[in-house]
């Protein structure tokens, strides 16, 4: 059974105090303060619409608090604030029934809503690339934390695989069938080099250029030659993707992507839709939709171009073909796109267009989770010297190598197979915290040494803290961990409960603001104030109630540590 966080149970004591009362205007804000165990605020709000004092309306909401032993103490603070401290009996009573809840007092509130979640999005024929590593982390955090919250998540990987680059392509192997073709990075480095090659001849001869059009025409056409060498080169793109995916730890299979191409056959039918129910009309040619509050710096209106002139589709009406599609028969409660700020005008229309043709019902949400810029240290886009974009699995390799010194350092009997997991739990781990710990709306800067810290707030860090942890509970050498809740509690005791105590508010935090970073945050006030406990009171060295009560200190902790950096897509390994 999963236990209800105290400050749930404290919202509901002043809810009904508030109601009792006869002011259910007061609507309580229950949170955490430095000044009490909580805080409760409303009654200024309260009090203005009441046209009361507002610390009489708090002082009437204090003395009407119930004595059921939850509340130690309560007063009115400042303008009309009330600040609250719990009883020792309550934190240690919450304690004994979060170590009998495997699930951390985590309940299912998303259970019965089905999310459909979109992101990584890489391209076919291009290698990932750094720009990629934001969406498909973030989005991992969001279905791993949805999934783990009881919701059903249905991932998209809405890939590249469409377009002229793959007449481009599948043309110049046709005219240049060269079986030594390769490049740096095997298959993948093949067909990098196979489009660069491609890519060139299609900007120096129109003729080549004009043939490459010819067999996207033959492509979208159906013709067996040409349709069977696209879907060698889909193949070749996806096992790459695949086993970047498996590198990074991120749960995207083959099984997850729906391309670009899954939609064609119904952009003629989104485009008539659109046009018969008046949000699309012929402009200049095209098929666009307009916005009265949208207009370019020349005062002209901003359209979504659904068809262009010649009659071809571009990403407006795939996107909103599947948009339709995963509402009518996903049968999505939310979506979310994972994709960079950039396209956020684009997204905006997409939605606002799928609202006008009734595709998107009022009941399911769309969520544009946009986020920044990965930067190199001279705070520009990350590239390499060369000035190209930086390799997805460059990146990766480089933050493992760094690992293996920092862990070799702190090992030096770690060799061989053990050392090199270890190093690639460490360094993916690392990379991925400094991009979820930043709030994802802004840029942030990639240094692996920083990353790599054992202090501050990183990836290590959090990892260094659950192996200490589990190292006390090692040499506890499976000591009774049985809670007293007659026992007095230390300051760092009480602060270290509120703080696992909030475990699963923070969950629905950032499953309300699509934001991991709120879990990274938790997680390292969590591992600071353990370490503040650990300082002031001694766990194996206690006697009596408070051995048994700091080792399930211990335990929780542990395992609140364990779980959260799982939820983030991060390794918690026992030693470090």
């Amino acid at each position: 059974m999963t236990v209800p966080s105290l400050a749930s149970s404290l919202s509901e004591s002043v809810t009904a105090v508030v109601d009792r009362l006869g002011m259910a205007d007061l609507a309580p804000q229950i949170r955490r303060s430095e000044h009490a165990d909580f805080q409760a605020d409303g009654a200024l709000a309260a009090a203005r619409r009441l046209r009361r004092n507002p610390r009489e309306v708090a002082a009437e909401l204090v003395a009407g608090l119930p004595d059921d032993g939850l509340v130690a103490r309560a007063g009115v603070a400042g303008p009309g604030f009330v600040n609250i401290d719990l009883t020792d009996r309550a934190l240690l009573a919450q304690l004994a029934g979060r170590m009998g809840d495997d699930r951390l007092g985590v309940g299912t509130p998303e259970a019965g809503v089905t999310t459909v979640i979109d992101y990584s999005q890489p391209n076919i024929a291009k290698e990932m690339h750094v720009g990629h590593l934001r969406s498909t982390i973030i989005g991992d955090a969001l279905v791993r934390i949805l999934e783990h919250l009881g919701g059903t998540v249905v991932r998209r990987n809405h890939i590249g695989d469409w377009g002229t680059q793959f007449g481009m392509l599948i043309q110049y192997q046709v005219e240049h069938p060269d079986p030594s073709l390769s490049g740096d990075g095997g298959t993948m480095g093949r067909l990098a080099t196979l489009y660069r090659r491609a890519r060139a001849e299609f900007d120096a001869d129109p003729a080549f250029a004009e043939r490459a059009r010819r067999r996207v025409v033959a492509l979208q056409a159906g013709d067996p030659g040409t349709v069977a060498a696209w879907r060698d080169i889909v193949a070749e793109s996806t096992r790459y993707f695949t086993d970047v995916y498996e590198r990074l730890g991120v749960r995207l299979t083959d099984a997850d992507v729906v391309g670009e191409s899954a939609y064609n056959a119904a952009l003629p039918e989104v485009a008539d839709e659109l046009e018969r129910r008046a949000v699309a009309v012929t402009s200049d040619g095209a098929l666009c939709v307009f916005f009265d509050d949208l207009r370019g710096p020349d005062g002209e209106p901003t359209p979504l171009i659904v068809r262009k002139r010649d009659g071809g589709f571009g990403y407006a009406a795939t996107d909103l073909a599947a948009l339709r599609q995963r509402v009518v028969e996903l049968h999505a409660d939310r979506l979310l796109y994972v994709v960079d700020a950039r396209q956020a005008l684009h997204f905006r229309m997409v939605f606002d267009t799928a609202r006008r043709a009734g595709w998107l019902p009022s009941a399911v949400s769309a969520v544009h989770v946009a986020f920044g810029t990965v930067l190199g240290p001279d705070g520009r886009p990350f590239k390499t010297r060369a000035g190209d974009t930086v390799r997805l699995v460059d990146l990766l390799t480089e933050a493992v190598d760094h690992a293996r010194e920092v862990v070799a350092a702190r090992n030096p009997g770690l060799t061989g197979a053990a050392l090199d997991e270890r190093a690639r739990q460490v360094g993916i781990g690392a990379v991925k915290y400094a991009d979820l710990a930043t709030n994802r709306a802004r840029d942030y800067t990639y240094e692996p040494r920083r990353m790599l810290a054992l202090a501050g707030n990183t990836g290590v860090y959090l990892q260094y803290a659950h192996a200490r942890v589990r190292s006390i509970l090692a040499r506890a050498d499976g000591a009774d961990v049985t809670v007293d809740p007659t026992a007095a509690l230390e300051p760092a005791e009480r602060a270290l409960i509120l703080d696992l105590d909030a475990f699963a508010d923070t969950l629905a935090e950032v499953v309300a603001a699509s934001e991991p970073h709120r879990l990274c945050g938790y997680l390292y006030r969590l591992a600071q104030t353990f370490t503040a406990f650990y300082e002031h009171c001694p766990v194996l060295r206690a006697t009596g109630s408070s051995r048994g009560n700091r080792l399930a200190l211990c335990r929780l902790t542990g395992d609140t540590l364990r779980t959260g950096l799982h939820l983030l897509g991060i390794s918690a390994p026992n030693h470090l």
